[in-house]
């Protein structure tokens, strides 16, 4: 059980890893004016879906606060 968790931790950290170079470093060189011609179609549909997923889980973590918030609040 032990290597389990170790084995989904080292994959998570790759996949973590992957995603802050197809997200970041675009995002870096939009904010730098460095303009990447080769694949902005498929970068700029990964941009697009990430910045798409941060305000998904914006939203959950405002509507799971508000609902902590109000669940203190009747107790």
């Amino acid at each position: 059980m032990k290597d389990t968790k170790e084995m989904l931790r080292i994959v998570g950290i790759i996949l973590l890893g992957l995603f802050v170079l197809v997200v970041g470093v675009p995002l870096v060189f939009a904010a730098a004016g460095v303009i990447v011609v080769t694949t902005v179609g498929v970068i700029g549909m990964v941009v697009k879906l990430a910045v798409l997923l941060i305000k998904v889980a914006v939203t959950l973590a405002i509507i799971y606060l508000i609902l902590a918030g109000v669940r203190a609040l009747l107790k």
